[in-house]
């Protein structure tokens, strides 16, 4: 499945500003309904909404190569969480993570921002069994 980015600088503001947000100590979430789902929709080939995703890595994170290491394990979190679980389609999503994402392996910052889309709402089983899910936060054994 193909990822959609923010491209659009209002956008990330109007995230921060107005949306949801879950802060943890390896990455922040912010998430904004997407008012342009609809419209993205009927211009999409297959007549879908979907999330548009960015990954805001600042200089307080690292140099060049850690910021970069970040936005991949962070962008590879997603993929997974979106395959194995499902999120649901029409939001805005803002992740920027902090000094210790550069320190975490692929199952950490898996179960961090498992954590943070269960906690603001957005995955597609979140639900149906919320009580049961928030207790047990599933780890990724791979690395």
């Amino acid at each position: 499945m193909k990822y959609y980015t923010i491209k659009e600088n209002h956008l990330y503001h109007k995230t921060f500003r107005n949306g949801n947000s879950c802060v943890t100590g390896t990455m922040a979430v912010y998430v904004l309904r997407d008012k342009k789902a609809n419209i993205l929709k009927k211009e999409n080939p297959r007549k879908e909404k979907y999330n548009r995703i960015g990954i805001q890595a600042s200089k307080k994170v690292g140099g060049a190569v850690q910021r970069n290491r970040a936005k991949r394990v962070i962008r590879e979190a997603y993929r997974k969480i979106d395959r194995e679980y499902g999120i649901k389609k029409g939001y805005l999503i803002v992740i920027c993570p902090r000094k210790k994402c550069t320190e975490i392996k692929l199952a950490d910052a898996f179960s961090d921002l498992y954590g943070s889309l269960l906690k603001i709402g957005i995955l597609a089983e979140s639900g149906e069994n919320d009580a049961s899910a928030s207790e047990s936060v599933p780890r990724d054994e791979e690395s």
